[in-house]
This record gives C-alpha cells, structure tokens and sequence, in this order.
C-alpha cells in the first residue's frame, strides 16, 4: 500500500495555562502532540477528550477544533498569534507569563499535514474524525522511543531540533494512519481487500502512476492478467465503483489539489490528465468536484494569500 504524509507547516507552541485555541477547518490533516501540560480537545460532535504529556493525535479531515486548558477559557485563533520562524517549516509560538517558572508552560508541536494521493486516498473520508496514538502503543511499541524522542527535543530545544520534530511527527502521523488500515479500517474492508490483492493492488498502482495515460478496460484488464469480464467484476465488488470511474475521480482529485496546492494553469492540467481539451477537462471536473476548476483555482490561490497575509501580519516568515 503507498502513503505518504508532507507537511505544510508545523507549529512549536510554548503556553501559559489557562488558554483556548481555535484551530479552523483546512483540507490538510491537522497533527498535535503534548509534549507537556494537560489538554482538553474539544471537537464538533465528540466528547472532550483529555490529552497529557506523550499524547498524540491526528485529524485526517481537518475539521474546526478547539485545545483549551479548562472550561470557560478565553477562545482564540491560532492564526492570530505571532509566529516566528524557527527553520524553514517550523515556527515558534510563545504567549506565556513572563516568571522564572517556566516548567508550568504548556508545550505542543502542531501541525497541518497532506495527504499525497494514493492508493490510500479514497479512505480518507473513512477515517474517525480523531485518531489518537495512545491506541496503538500495545501493536506498536516502537512508537515509544519516538514519542520520548519528541519530548525531548520539545523540552531541551537543542540545534536542529525543529526540523528533526517535523520529521518525527511526519513518522508518528503516518503510523496512526497505518494502525488504522491494519486493524481493519472501520467500515472500509472493501479498500483494504483492494489494497491487499496483489493483482487488483497492481492495477490500481499503475493508474496512479500513469494518471494521464489513456486507460481502457481492456488496458486495467492486462495489468490485472485476467479477462476484462473478470477484472470489471472484481473491480466493483471489491471497490464499490467502475474501473473508469474510478480513474475519472483520481485525475479530478489530482487536479483539485494542483490548483491548490500548485497554482497550475487550467490548460496544463487538462494535458497532463489526457484531455484533448480543456472542455471536455473542466465538464469532467465539474461533475466530480461540483465546481468549475476556475473557481477551485481561485478558491486555492485565495486561500494560499490570506495564509500569506496572515503571516505577514504576525511577522512570520513564510505562511502557516
């Protein structure tokens, strides 16, 4: 199975008790860990859950959530605290009373992270709307050193420790994600029986790799090495679509996250996708997305200038 997590921008946040933070909803998955302190994580339609010192958790949809110390604390925006660069990705957050006991401040590493499309994406959607690494600790106990690791480097603040946090959080994210899809994946068995047949496996991970490539039945049917009977049938009762439109929702996904994430040129999409024109290209991607690609594109680039506007405004250096 191939997934890959890259980071956006990560956060270094070093709080005096009490606070509450609003983070908003994003695309990207939203990453916390505790270095220490105890939190509350208040989410829309969950249970305030209780977070300590080692505790981490991942938010695969990056819906609106809230970290506040107690009840009836003082809300604010997370985009409205100064940020000041600690390494190119990494940026420092302080908003703490100045006293010779720092040992009370609470330290969180934050982060917003992407999912790169691959065969994991169609589960996405699928996933809790919280996961937490505190599950997976009995099945994976090699998580604890990494977890130590990154409250060490949280606590001693050492040279180069904000690019080795990011790359530890990259790590731990990715293997909430993967607990996840062994343990079976909620009610998404359909995908990781697709994930797991190494002939089914094979023709979706050539799809990914050739998404502009002029797929035909009978083309998935040969990676596949069985009839286009066989493979269509297969194809549906495992995934629950058709092959073709299967394809036809990777390469509208690509091409969202192109514009956002890349600014790409409506035209240049369509070409690198197979279209013969952009047409046919934006059709194909209203029907899937429900909106035209020129305003996916300016919603991306709109977005990309008040993250720019915002950090510009905390004397950030780069967008958070």
């Amino acid at each position: 199975m191939g997934m890959r997590l890259r980071g956006a921008s990560y956060g270094r946040l070093q709080l005096t008790p009490p606070f509450g933070i609003r983070f908003p909803a994003g695309p990207e998955a939203r990453f916390h860990f505790i270095a220490r302190g105890k939190v509350l994580l208040r989410a829309p339609g969950e249970a305030d859950r209780p977070l300590g010192c080692g505790d981490a958790v991942l938010l695969p949809r990056g819906e609106s959530h809230e970290i506040i110390t107690g009840p009836n604390v003082r809300m604010r925006d997370y985009e409205s605290y100064t940020h000041k660069p600690l390494c190119p990705e990494v940026e420092a957050v302080e908003a703490c009373i100045k006293s010779a006991d720092r040992e009370s401040d609470t330290l969180i590493f934050t982060g917003r992270m992407e999912f790169e499309l691959d065969t994991l994406h169609p589960l996405v959607g699928l996933m809790p709307q919280i996961m937490s690494v505190g599950a997976l600790i009995g099945r994976q106990p090699e998580l604890m050193p990494l977890l130590g690791a990154m409250e060490r480097e949280m606590a001693e603040e050492r040279v180069g420790s904000a690019g080795i946090l990011a790359r530890l959080a990259d790590v731990i994210a990715a293997s909430i994600v993967r607990g996840w899809v062994e343990c079976g994946c909620g009610d998404a068995t359909g995908w990781i029986e697709a994930l797991r047949d190494p002939r089914l496996g094979r023709v979706i991970a050539a799809l990914h790799r050739e998404p502009g490539r002029n797929w035909t039945l009978a083309d998935m049917a040969q990676e596949m090495g069985s009839s286009r009977s066989v493979f269509a049938k297969r194809f549906v009762e495992v995934t629950g679509v058709t092959p073709q439109r299967y394809v036809l929702a990777l390469r509208m996904r690509l091409a969202e996250q192109w514009f956002r994430r890349d600014k790409l040129a409506i035209d240049t999409a369509a070409r690198r996708l197979g279209f013969g024109s952009q047409a046919a290209f934006a059709r194909a991607f209203k029907r899937i997305v429900g909106k035209p690609p020129g305003q996916a594109r300016k919603n991306g680039a709109a977005s990309g200038l008040e993250h720019t506007k915002t950090g510009r405004e905390n004397g950030a250096a780069r967008e958070i």
